[in-house]
């Protein structure tokens, strides 16, 4: 069963596997790694821009690991989970630094690097080296606890040591890298979440939840819990030239190491903010962004945009967390997705 699993997998991507995406030319280390960590919690298709921009900008580790942090940002903008752009650019570091900016080829001084856990090593080591070595992300989730009937949410340490057992098993000797994009692309086109398209899976003869008609629940889902609701502020603050002041957010939580504009409970009152900054503050005439609800994994919250003029005296105490911007600077800053809206409609009312 482990030979036919690999095998007739190895056999459908040779006819129908993905041969042609970005970081599959050249297929190198750094290649590898990058797309991968882009591809968390990120479909494909939204990912092969923003990867290829980051080619061009960054081509390889140490490019990444000598540019500023705020240019790294920025170009991740949009992609979302923006602790993995730091990382990267962290790991990068790491890499220059420990390994003299070459990748390590076994798997535990891989994890040993900032956000690299045992699947992105394993998909180094594999698709970089083609050394024998396991993955299970997402889409190789999905299809090992559907062809081995594993019931219980992925998720949870119990379930997800089974599954990396059947993930060890099942990676062959010969063509690991090979046999790492299949299971992933197998994944990700046919044992989809909805709708899988089992009668053209090369595996079906085997696949335990299809026999006994369990493909449909499997895998397990997560267990629902209530999405609490914030109500946060967010301070549009700006000088007579129109730039507006933005805040570096602190390297933990919420776009962690992004800017923008000052947010604070509604509790902050304006007086608050005046103390906080330094310099007056009006309530400014024009009307503010509308509100609006930004939704996360794991919170919604609710953006309160309120639009506030600086008095004459507009200097920023000596901070590196406080800036004045204006989009006609060509900063290049790592702005949240709440940050890039509210900038758009604040400057696009302003033309």
């Amino acid at each position: 069963m482990i030979e036919t699993f690999a095998t007739r997998l190895l056999e459908w991507f040779d006819k129908h596997g993905r041969k042609d995406l970005p970081w599959q030319h050249p297929r190198t280390p750094y290649t590898v790694w990058v797309s991968e960590v882009m591809l968390q919690q990120t479909q494909v298709r939204t990912v092969i821009p923003y990867f290829e921009a980051f080619m061009r900008r960054f081509p390889n580790v140490e490019t990444l690991a000598a540019a500023p942090i705020d240019d790294v940002l920025h170009r991740w903008s949009g992609l979302g989970y923006y602790s993995r752009g730091r990382n990267l650019h962290l790991a990068a570091k790491h890499i220059v630094e420990r390994f003299g900016g070459e990748f390590p080829r076994d798997v535990q001084a891989l994890e040993s690097l900032p956000g690299i856990g045992r699947s992105t090593a394993g998909a180094i080591a594999a698709m970089g080296f083609g050394i024998k070595a396991p993955i299970l992300d997402g889409n190789v989730k999905r299809v090992l606890a559907r062809h081995h009937k594993v019931v219980g949410y992925p998720g949870d340490s119990a379930v997800q040591k089974i599954l990396w057992e059947h993930a060890v098993d099942h990676t062959p000797e010969k063509r690991v890298a090979e046999y790492t994009q299949a299971i992933m692309d197998f994944g990700a086109t046919l044992c989809v979440r909805r709708n899988p398209h089992c009668d053209e899976c090369p595996v079906s003869t085997t696949c335990v939840a299809y026999r006994d008609d369990f493909v449909h629940t499997l895998p397990s889902s997560k267990p629902k819990k209530t999405i609490p609701v914030s109500d946060r502020r967010f301070w549009l603050i700006q000088r007579e030239d129109g730039s507006c002041l933005l805040e570096r957010r602190p390297t933990t939580g919420l776009w962690g190491g992004l800017w923008s504009p000052p947010e604070r409970s509604t509790a902050i009152t304006i007086e608050t903010m005046k103390s906080e900054l330094g310099f007056e503050l009006y309530l400014a005439a024009k009307s503010a962004p509308n509100v609006f609800t930004h939704v996360f994994t794991h919170l919604r919250m609710n953006v309160l945009p309120v639009c506030v003029q600086a008095g004459p005296a507009i200097a920023v105490a000596a901070r590196d967390d406080l800036l004045w911007y204006h989009p006609g600077d060509n900063q290049s800053l790592g702005l949240s997705a709440v940050a890039s809206r509210l900038l758009n409609e604040l400057f696009g009312a302003m033309e």
